[in-house]
C-alpha cells in the first residue's frame, strides 16, 4: 500500500516483515551496506527492527489498518531518506521518532484513539526475559486463561503513559532508552524510573487479586 507515499524506492518489492533480530552493534554497518544497494543488508534490518516498529504502533492503540499502513509508511519513509540518516547507528532511534510521528498524524486526524480487546499486543518474545515479559508474558496466558484475563485487566486499569512504555519495552529485541525515547516522547533519564513505577503497580494490582 503505497498510495499518497509519493514516489517509489529501490526496496518496495522488499517484503515487510513483523519477526526477526539483529545485533544493535551492526545496525550502522548493515544501514550503510543498504545506502550501496545490499537487498540482504535492507532485509536485515527491516527483520530486526520490525518489532520496535510495532512495538511503538501497538502503544499509540491504532486500528489494526492504520496501524498497517503507518508500519509500511515508516519503512516507506525509511527508504526514502536512507542515504540521509546522519547516524546510521542510531537508525532504531529514527525509525521509532518516525513512527511515533505517523501515529499522532493518525491520532489527530481521526480525532480518536481506537481501543482494542485484542490480548495478543505484544511482540514475540525474546529468549532473553525481561521483567516486563514476565509479567507479561502471552505464552503463559494460553495456558492460564483466568490469570491471563485478569493480568490483562488490571494492565488496562494502568495509565496510558504505563501501557505505552510497557508495550514499547517489551519489544524483542529489547529497544535502547535511545529509541524508547524518541518512540514515546519521555526523557531517558525517566525511563528507568517510570518502567520500575509502572511495574510495581501493575504487581501490587495483580497480588491484590491474587493471580501473581
Amino acid at each position: 500500500m503505497r498510495s499518497g507515499c509519493g514516489p517509489v524506492t529501490a526496496y518496495d518489492d522488499v517484503p515487510y516483515t513483523r519477526g526477526g533480530t539483529v545485533d544493535r552493534s551492526e545496525v550502522g554497518a548493515l544501514v550503510r551496506s543498504a545506502v550501496d544497494g545490499d537487498t540482504a543488508a535492507w532485509k536485515a534490518i527491516v527483520e530486526g527492527l520490525s518489532p520496535l516498529v510495532w512495538s511503538v504502533v501497538r502503544a499509540h492503540r491504532l486500528s489494526d489498518a492504520d496501524g498497517h499502513e503507518v508500519y509500511q509508511t515508516v519503512w516507506f519513509r525509511f527508504a526514502q531518506n536512507l542515504g540521509r540518516i546522519r547516524e546510521p547507528d542510531k537508525a532504531g532511534s529514527w525509525l521509532a521518532s518516525t513512527a511515533r510521528n505517523e501515529c499522532l498524524k493518525v491520532i489527530k486526524s481521526l480525532r480518536r484513539l481506537t481501543p482494542t480487546d485484542d490480548p495478543q499486543l505484544l511482540d514475540r518474545v525474546s529468549e532473553d526475559r525481561t521483567p516486563e515479559q514476565s509479567v507479561l508474558d502471552s505464552e503463559e496466558a494460553a495456558a492460564q486463561s483466568e490469570r491471563v484475563r485478569h493480568l490483562w485487566q488490571e494492565f488496562e486499569a494502568l495509565g496510558e503513559r504505563c501501557r505505552q512504555l510497557l508495550r514499547v519495552l517489551i519489544s524483542s529485541p529489547p529497544p535502547s532508552y535511545q529509541e524508547v525515547s524518541a518512540a514515546l516522547g519521555i526523557a531517558v533519564g525517566s525511563i528507568g524510573p517510570m518502567r520500575q513505577r509502572c511495574l510495581r503497580r501493575l504487581r501490587a494490582r495483580l497480588d491484590a487479586r491474587g493471580a501473581l
